[in-house]
Parts: C-alpha cells; structure tokens; sequence
C-alpha cells in the first residue's frame, strides 16, 4: 500500500523562492526573469528571489535557467521577510563572514 504525501503547502498558492545559479548575472536580466531580484554572492554565484505564482510559473522560471546553460545550484522555498532585504545572512546557502 502506498503512503499518501501531505503537505501544507498548497502548490497552486504563491512562494517565494530563491534560486542560486553558476555565475554573475546583471540586473538587466530581472525582466527576462520575471521581476526576480538579482543579488550577487561574494563567491561569484547569483540569487534570484522573488515570489514565483505557481508550480508552473517556477517550472518556467527554471527551464529558463536550463535554456541559457547556467547551472542550477539550489532551489528554495524562503519566508517573505528574507525576500525583503536580501543579504547574506538570510539567503539560503550563504554564511555570516564568508
């Protein structure tokens, strides 16, 4: 018998999300990403953040990332606050003193 996944997210609502991808993207890429918030990392990674509508919206926003050839490095879900006023205390993968 199969065990039945629940969750409390709803996959339909909207999240935020932060991406880390390979690499030094521009802000004048935000539009291509959809109003995602580029910041860059001091180890020359990106983090795109921002809040993604759906499971397809974050669907699109990562075959985007394929289609360019950079490479995925982490996906997460954050709370809202941390999308506020990214820094590298709060975004995912990043530590205090790096």
């Amino acid at each position: 018998m199969a065990k039945e996944l629940k969750t409390q997210l709803d996959p339909n609502a909207p999240m935020v999300y932060a991406i880390r991808i390979a690499g030094t993207l521009g802000n004048e890429w935000a539009g291509w990403f959809e109003g995602m918030t580029i910041t860059l990392a001091d180890n020359g990674d990106t983090i795109l953040t921002g809040q993604v509508s759906d499971q397809a919206a974050l669907h699109g926003l990562l075959k985007k990332v394929r289609d360019l050839g950079i490479p995925l490095l982490a996906l997460n879900c954050i709370e809202p606050a941390q999308a506020e006023a990214p820094n590298r205390e709060n975004i995912p993968g990043e530590k205090q003193g790096e």
